[in-house]
């Protein structure tokens, strides 16, 4: 894909980038995004899917990059831990690590999954791969202690790991009808605009950091 060139509207937005982004341009980032159902597009062609539009709004912003979609429906952070030294591969600088959804919709153990992406943290980070953990955040529906030890794990596991946090990956679009499919869960394509106008920056931010 040809490299975007960075305009000085890219600068105004992103200050942070003017220094730390040309030492990058030798050649595009590769992101991967380790996920579920809502990074895999369920439900949306591909070029409505986070993935691409994630690279479509880094490229906007003068970041040459290659966005990999590493999202497995129905996958828990498990599934993730099982899956994480093939779907990562070695040629990643940033994984987002965004699972726990499913694990918040099956009632399982925070405590586990706390653990899960514990493993999964540290392996990626063993192999010398910059971590973006992306958080969900339990509906008001779910029981208080649940709800409390289940949202703590995110924070308390980017402190520990001094990794980025981006707190919720539904965030103003969760139970907003006009954005999610029919379901109620699945973002549609106006969601997933939403998401990614959000997220980029965070990326953006998380991938100069790491120079």
């Amino acid at each position: 894909m040809p490299e975007p060139k960075p305009t000085r509207r890219t600068f105004l937005a992103l200050p942070f980038l003017a220094v730390a982004w040309p030492s990058l341009a030798a050649r595009p980032v590769v992101i991967t995004i380790l996920g579920d159902s809502i990074t895999a597009g369920y439900g949306l062609p591909g070029k409505a899917a986070l993935p691409n539009q994630l690279h479509e709004a880094l490229t906007r912003i003068g970041i040459p990059n290659v966005v990999r979609a590493a999202g497995v429906s129905g996958d828990t952070t498990a599934g993730g831990l099982d899956r994480v030294e093939f779907s990562v591969q070695k040629d990643t600088d940033l994984a987002i690590v965004a699972l726990g959804g499913n694990d918040l919709l099956q009632g399982l153990d925070p405590k586990r999954t706390r653990a899960n992406l514990d493993l999964i943290v540290k392996r990626l980070k063993a192999r010398k791969i910059a971590v973006l953990l992306a958080g969900i955040a339990a509906p008001s529906e779910v029981g208080g202690g649940y709800a409390r030890d289940f949202n703590a794990i995110f924070s308390s596991l980017a402190k520990i790991h001094g990794v980025p946090l981006y707190p919720n990956l539904i965030e103003g679009v969760a139970k907003k009808r006009d954005l999610n499919q029919p379901d109620g869960i699945h973002p549609n394509a106006r969601g997933v605009q939403v998401i990614t106008a959000k997220l980029a920056p965070v990326v953006a931010k998380a991938l100069a950091a790491r120079r």
